[in-house]
């Protein structure tokens, strides 16, 4: 378990310490978090939403003709720390550098072998009116049940995921997020985890991670850098 709690340690002070590039990766997601947080409760007019627009579109052009990177680094998500190069800023759920990330804070703890995490959803996370929807949650709770993989020693994906909403969630509250690995059978890795505003659990969920071979997920990337190279899915 050193070795992972290690290794997760270097990657949380290279978080923290970014090169100018990805620094400057994590501002421009920040300012596209704002202008989606704005967008969804905007009574703009429509020459102020069309101007806006071409502005966009600009930069969207200016982006799109920028070199793209020859390999991503490392892999985005937490739950494949267990002998996997990591690159959280990509992560969709806890990526400062990935828009579509609220984002989320996890963080282990390997004494009690449980994952502390908090997150705050804006209005364009909203799905019933004054509640964040369903599904964002759900994978809040994946992405956490997954990290706390990492106490059994093992990296891995989820096979099942079990989500309860008891209480309606409200947006633009700060949430506590909770997940603990429970036990191991073989490589079937049982978690659980909550969500709560306040003091007050609104959902509840468990998993069923299958432990996968650090070869398997090399063989995935290579797959991925192949279908790139060739164009597939464009």
């Amino acid at each position: 378990m050193n070795k992972f709690k290690e290794r997760l340690t270097q990657l949380a002070e290279e978080m923290e310490e970014p090169s100018p590039k990805w620094l400057a990766k994590r501002e421009l997601a920040e300012t596209l978090r704002e202008l989606m947080s704005s967008l969804s409760d905007t009574d703009a007019q429509e020459d102020e939403l069309k101007a806006i627009t071409e502005q966009l579109a600009r930069s969207a052009t200016q982006l799109r003709v920028q070199p793209e990177m020859d390999e991503r680094p490392g892999v985005a998500e937490g739950s494949l720390a267990a002998g996997m190069e990591m690159f959280h800023d990509r992560s969709p759920i806890v990526g400062l550098s990935n828009p579509l990330a609220p984002p989320v804070t996890l963080e282990p703890d390997y004494d009690d072998k449980v994952v502390h995490g908090s997150v705050f959803f804006g209005p364009a996370y909203e799905g019933a009116p004054g509640c964040v929807h369903g599904g964002f949650l759900s994978a809040i709770l994946d992405e956490a049940l997954g990290l706390a993989s990492i106490f059994s020693g093992q990296p891995g994906m989820t096979g099942e995921l079990t989500v309860r909403y008891l209480k309606p969630t409200p947006v633009e509250m700060p949430l506590r997020i909770e997940a603990r690995f429970d036990r191991q059978e073989g490589r079937k890795i049982y978690n659980s985890g909550e969500i709560y505003s306040g003091d007050v659990k609104v959902v509840e969920s468990k998993g069923l991670f299958i432990s996968i071979p650090t070869e398997r997920f090399k063989e995935l990337r290579e797959a991925r850098l192949e279908r790139q190279k060739t164009g597939a899915g464009q």
